[in-house]
């Protein structure tokens, strides 16, 4: 088994050996909790669940520290134009990870919790020279540290002069030095502290708590590919520039989400929360498959079609699970199925080992699932085990975090339809069995009768 994943770093794919045998340290950027989490966050919270699963799986040991930012410019702007609960937002995330089966980070530091470890990082940063003050604020200096935006690209040196910027973000690749400190403003939440009264800059609280939990150098450092620049260089510079040592071994980063090929934005009505989803009737299984289908390198196009196809890519597989509760698979189907299981397990492992790669292990999935059902269809009678495809299904839940089953489970009232549309026919009453036939239509029941007997499937299978 080797592991491979794309550093931006070095631009290149490198074999994953972590610094500790066994243990990965991860940390993985959080929410800025001033609203709900948008489903392009999302894509990348479930893109780094399903690595953490696969770390896993593979037999690695993950702490995992992701931050919750509740303090920095965004917070504060909407806290007082609206008077909002950051609580509330903060609440309402964790009950977005429940519903779409996100485990859970083993630390989930809030900024505002850990002021002392960004003052004290500040002091290091200080004494070493990397920062100079303003008019109260502290600020990195970017000349201090050569090697700023070796992660990004941004060359200082060929920059057309830096400035000083107060800002959390800035848009243009063009380095600033950055705050690290802020001094009092009037209206705005404020620390005593050896620094003066202030807050801390975006960028530092990352820095302080992912050392304090994860050391001063770890394994994996995660986010959009929108964190490379600035914020992830400058966690770089002011960790690196503090002790010295490296801050992060491999750096992975998830690629834009759009929205029926545009950006997502509130001004173009295609601005979508997991909670938007779930009032139009979506459930969060196909909303979760979906988002983790693509491979996380590749920009994904959010769309309902795409949405629907999610959901009939489920019912694919919740029906093969139902059948192989209840059908047999004939006994000289076993070994080419056995075989073409193995085959399966294989290459989903061999993907997945492979930056991630999502969609082949999924291609490799659904190649067994036509050899299942081919099987199941040239079935007479019940014979053997199907534990090997039983085996791989597994892999698939426990990796995609997607359950199975459940759906495909029909209610007592429409098997009790089924049997009596069964009864009708026996008894040639072809009127009442095409009536509860349209009846399970108009429920996204659709009815096969075979020379085995009646099978069923969900509307878009």
């Amino acid at each position: 088994m080797s592991i491979r994943y794309y550093n931006t770093m070095s631009r290149s794919v490198e074999e994953f050996v972590p610094l500790r045998e066994g243990e990965v340290r991860l940390y993985t950027c959080g929410p800025t909790v001033h609203d709900y989490a948008h489903i392009g966050n999302f894509r990348t919270y479930l893109w780094e669940d399903v690595l953490r699963r696969h770390l896993e799986y593979r037999g690695y040991r993950v702490r995992q520290v992701m931050n919750i930012t509740d303090i920095d410019d965004k917070t504060i702007t909407k806290s007082m134009q609206a008077g909002l609960t950051l609580d509330e937002y903060t609440e309402a995330f964790f009950e977005d990870l429940d519903a779409l089966c996100i485990q859970r980070a083993e630390v989930y530091p809030r900024a505002t919790q850990h002021i002392p470890e960004m003052v004290a990082l500040v002091l290091e940063l200080k004494k070493r020279g990397r920062l100079y003050e303003s008019r109260g604020s502290i600020y990195f200096r970017i000349d201090a540290f050569p090697s700023y935006g070796r992660l990004s690209g941004c060359n200082p040196a060929e920059a057309s002069g830096h400035a000083r910027i107060d800002s959390d973000e800035y848009d243009k690749d063009n380095p600033r030095d950055f705050a690290v400190w802020k001094s009092r403003r009037d209206e705005e939440p404020f620390w005593d502290t050896e620094l003066g009264q202030g807050r801390p800059g975006w960028h530092l609280e990352c820095s302080a708590m992912a050392m304090k939990y994860l050391g001063e150098t770890f394994d994996i450092h995660t986010g959009g590919v929108d964190n490379i620049f600035p914020h992830h260089d400058n966690e770089i510079a002011q960790s690196e520039g503090a002790t010295g040592k490296p801050f992060v071994r491999y750096w992975l980063h998830s690629s834009h989400l759009i929205v029926e090929g545009e950006k997502m934005s509130k001004s173009r009505g295609n601005f979508f929360t997991l909670r938007d989803l779930r009032e139009k009737g979506y459930e969060p299984r196909p909303i979760r498959y979906l988002l983790v289908s693509v491979h996380y390198r590749k920009q994904l196009n959010f769309t309902f079609e795409g949405l629907n196809q999610a959901q009939a890519a489920l019912s694919r597989l919740d029906d093969l699970v139902y059948r192989l509760d209840h059908e047999a698979i004939p006994e000289g189907e076993h070994a080419a199925l056995k075989t073409a299981a193995a085959a399966a397990r294989q290459g989903m492992l061999a993907a997945l080992d492979s930056d991630l790669n999502t969609a082949a292990a999924l291609g490799h999935l659904f190649d067994l699932v036509r050899e299942a059902n081919s099987a199941l269809d040239a079935g007479l009678a019940r014979s053997g085990d199907s534990g090997a495809v039983r085996e791989v299904l597994a892999l698939f839940e426990r990796i995609f975090g997607v359950n199975l089953g459940a759906a495909s489970c029909l209610d007592e009232e429409v098997e009790a339809l089924i049997r009596r549309r069964t009864e009708a026919r026996r008894s040639r009453d072809f009127a009442e069995s095409d009536r509860i036939r349209d009846e399970l239509q108009r429920r996204g029941i659709i009815l096969e009768d075979t020379p085995q007997g009646v099978r069923w499937k969900r509307q878009g299978a």
